[in-house]
């Protein structure tokens, strides 16, 4: 169950110099999910295993700190999350130990290293990527610098965005890894999402490659990553209570101004949808 002093922002901020250390740690990026799909399949009772972990069954709307998944990935390794939309300076979970950080408050874990992954390995960790879209494939030396952070990294085509069973295929592993570490071993788990990056249209019961993504399509994927995350939270809390981030690294436009994907400063790809909160030990699926 989740625990209502670690709901979200709209509970206060948890302070994360008691979490790290004590509790495994899980990132999620749905990669290019857009905030107004998840808010309204959240209210709509579509996406219930998500649902049940987000405060009041909400998500929260904040502004992602790119446009496109390598720049959004740097700014979150380095301790730089979604940013509320509502008036700052808002405290951060995590921060790089720097003179003048206007966002870094008595609850933030502050780490000695130049990325996220780094420190949380110096204090003990050990850090896995399970990557999706083309920047985690390790295929060439752009797609490897992200996942090159971590100690133990993951990409298989199956997981790609042209894969119609990527998650389910991404969950597996999650399981794999989990059961082979040791028990006293603190975890730190990244999965990159890519089921909502187009293509997606094979995610909607009767839609064709000729017809293309849609906004609808965008919708279908997620409902097909709530099916299967359950066990991905089960495995991240199966050891001890699990501190986990779920959220989009930007959004994307299907037509919105006559504009199609992202990479663009428009309002549907820097408005993400976001929620934090602990998953129990042993929580069930």
């Amino acid at each position: 169950m989740r625990r209502p002093e670690d709901a979200g922002a709209r509970a206060g901020a948890p302070d994360m110099n008691r979490i790290v250390g004590s509790h495994d740690l899980l990132l999620v990026t749905l990669d290019t999910l857009r905030h107004d799909v998840a808010r309204d399949l959240a209210a709509e009772g579509a996406i219930p295993n998500l649902a049940r972990h987000l405060p009041d069954g909400r998500w929260e709307e904040r502004h992602s700190p790119g446009s496109f998944t390598y720049a959004s990935h740097q700014a979150f390794f380095a301790g730089f999350l979604p940013t509320p939309t509502t008036p700052g300076p808002h405290p951060r979970l995590f921060a790089a130990r720097f003179e003048g950080s206007e966002s870094t408050a008595g609850g933030t874990w502050v780490f000695d290293a130049p990325d996220l992954v780094t420190g949380l390995a110096q204090a003990g960790y050990h850090t896995v990527c399970i990557g999706g879209v083309g920047f985690f494939n390790k295929r060439g030396a752009l797609g490897s610098v992200l996942p090159g952070l971590f100690a133990e990294s993951h990409w298989e085509p199956e997981f790609s965005v042209a894969s119609p069973t990527s998650f389910e295929a991404q969950v597996a592993r999650a399981e794999e890894v989990v059961a082979a570490l040791p028990a006293g071993k603190r975890l730190f788990l990244f999965v990159n999402v890519s089921a909502l990056h187009q293509p997606n249209w094979f995610h909607l019961p009767g839609a064709t490659a000729g017809a293309g993504d849609s906004r609808a399509t965008h919708a279908a994927a997620l409902r097909y990553v709530d099916r299967h995350i359950g066990r991905l939270f089960a495995a991240a809390s199966s050891r001890r209570p699990c501190f986990t981030v779920v959220c989009s690294d930007h959004g994307t436009a299907y037509g919105e101004d006559g504009h199609t994907g992202h990479r663009i400063g428009h309002e549907v790809v820097w408005t993400v949808p976001y929620a934090h909160f602990t998953l129990d030990a042993c929580e069930p699926r």
